[in-house]
């Protein structure tokens, strides 16, 4: 029986390189670099599925090459605003993500960044590394209390509710959001969760308000100059979604100009290029994209792509369907 051809564009885990190798004729990225847009645009033509990550940008160019082989793009984690959906769906290209298996990982890396820019953990870690530290005294990098303090969610999905129980259970944080669609009371019981009207009035009443929206057109800077004002001066900004959720020289400004008090980012516009204005800043903590970056999640989300694979090929309905 002749298997199904398969690129992997990125390095995966062992285990799940290793499965793929043994059920499908598979190509793998052994360096490990960004694959160029005639290199996807050649594994489109001689593969039968390609298996994306965030890294690599499948817009019509590519979907719409000719000759293409392609019936499948099995995206290597949740969100999925680098492929044009529009186009797979013309295309008639089934389109995978990996859910569920992230959420609380993710939620932690929030979790961590709200602590870090709160109490200044990752300006403290540089000051000790650069021998700045002459002793404890009273006045010495004072930062902001988390516990009891009001949490701002904007979206309400499977991460932003592992992270509000660890805020609210954890930290007796008290708990707003702002969801687009509405949310069964089941998901939410346990947190007294106060529903807002708009992103503005979460902005408004939170001291610490963390991100959780996919990217997209709609949601493209979101957080703008003008929310960014809304926001108390004593306040700090979390992003763990996308990085152009954020306008970020707005936020930037609002760091320098003290119209926040921090922010703590693991993802960027443009990544992997940073803004350098931010590595200036001391009120700032930034994470490489480290979101989903333990070893049971990133092997469970290969395990998650390879059994929306095998489904597939074998005609059966895929589990997590984007397209």
């Amino acid at each position: 029986m002749v298997k199904p051809v398969v690129v992997v564009t990125r390095r995966w885990p062992q285990a799940v390189e290793d499965r793929l190798s043994a059920d499908y004729d598979v190509c793998l990225n052994q360096d490990d670099t960004p694959m160029s847009v005639t290199e996807l645009q050649y594994a489109m033509q001689n593969a039968d599925a390609v298996l994306p990550t965030v890294t690599d940008v499948f817009d019509a160019e590519i979907i719409n090459v000719n000759e293409r082989r392609t019936r499948i793009l099995g995206n290597f984690g949740v969100g999925f605003n680098h492929i044009d959906l529009e186009a797979a769906t013309v295309a008639g290209i089934t389109v995978t993500n990996t859910p569920d298996v992230l959420t609380d990982c993710t939620a932690d890396i929030a979790m961590m960044l709200l602590l870090m820019t709160a109490r200044r953990g990752a300006e403290g870690d540089r000051h000790v590394r650069d021998r700045e530290w002459i002793g404890w005294r009273p006045t010495h990098m004072l930062g902001t209390k988390v516990t009891g303090k009001t949490l701002g969610l904007i979206g309400m999905g499977r991460i932003a509710r592992a992270m509000a129980k660890k805020a609210h259970h954890g930290f007796n944080m008290p708990i707003l959001y702002y969801n687009p669609s509405s949310i069964s009371d089941d998901l939410i019981a346990d947190l007294n969760a106060v529903k807002c009207d708009s992103p503005e009035d979460v902005l408004s009443r939170a001291d610490f308000v963390s991100l959780h929206c996919p990217g997209g057109e709609q949601t493209f800077h979101l957080i703008n100059a003008d929310r960014l004002k809304l926001m108390k001066p004593t306040a700090h900004l979390i992003n763990t979604a996308r990085g152009d959720v954020v306008d970020t020289l707005a936020l930037i400004n609002a760091l320098r100009n003290g119209t926040i008090a921090g922010a703590g980012l693991d993802v960027f516009e443009g990544e992997p290029h940073v803004n350098p204005e931010l590595l200036t800043l001391d009120n700032v903590s930034l994470l490489p994209h480290l979101g989903s970056a333990t070893q049971e999640t990133r092997i469970a989300m290969g395990h998650r792509v390879v059994d929306n694979l095998d489904a597939f090929f074998r005609g059966a309905d895929v589990i997590d369907r984007v397209v």
